[in-house]
């Protein structure tokens, strides 16, 4: 008898109700030490340049794995952060508008450099990189945050001497 349990002596645990609203906390970091050379972002070689030296040394980001970041700039084009957007698998990769453009607006970006990575080392587009990259600059136009790039990165080879490969210069984005 000692060990069966009188459910009259078992105190009710309260029903919680379901969050309806999960509210996330942001905070936007100026880049006082970004170098000046690389702070300025009008150019496919510049925002590879700079995804080499603030993303590829970034604790999260996972050269095995895709990486999609959005680098953030102000009307001047000067660069004003970026956020690692999401880290997919060897050849996949998930991103929806919601997750790119919420971190730009958050920092009142004007404009956006998308970048990801090939682990493969091959930087050009595939059929899916070209899709959503006009379903985001789409979105963009209707947030009014204007996409000016996606850069894909790759590595170096004696065939391609460029480690990158810009949607723009390839004509996919007009």
């Amino acid at each position: 008898m000692r060990d069966q349990l009188n459910l009259m002596e078992v105190p009710r645990i309260p029903r919680k109700r379901p969050l309806e609203f999960n509210p996330k906390e942001f905070k936007v970091v100026a880049l006082r030490e970004c170098p000046m050379d690389t702070a300025f972002c009008d150019t496919p070689d510049k925002a590879a340049a700079y995804w080499r030296e603030s993303v590829a040394d970034h604790p999260y980001f996972d050269s095995a794995s895709e990486c999609f970041v959005t680098i953030m700039l102000n009307t001047r084009r000067r660069i004003i952060g970026h956020n690692l957007v999401s880290i997919g698998t060897m050849d996949t990769l998930l991103v929806t508008p919601a997750k790119v453009f919420r971190a730009p607006i958050v920092a009142n970006a004007a404009a956006i450099v998308l970048t990801h990575n090939h682990p493969s080392g091959d930087p050009s587009p595939s059929e899916a990189d070209i899709k959503v990259t006009r379903d985001l600059v789409r979105a963009g136009t209707l947030l009014k945050i204007e996409v000016l790039d996606h850069v894909v990165l790759g590595r170096p080879s004696r065939d391609r001497p460029k480690d990158w490969a810009s949607l723009r210069e390839l004509g996919y984005l007009s």
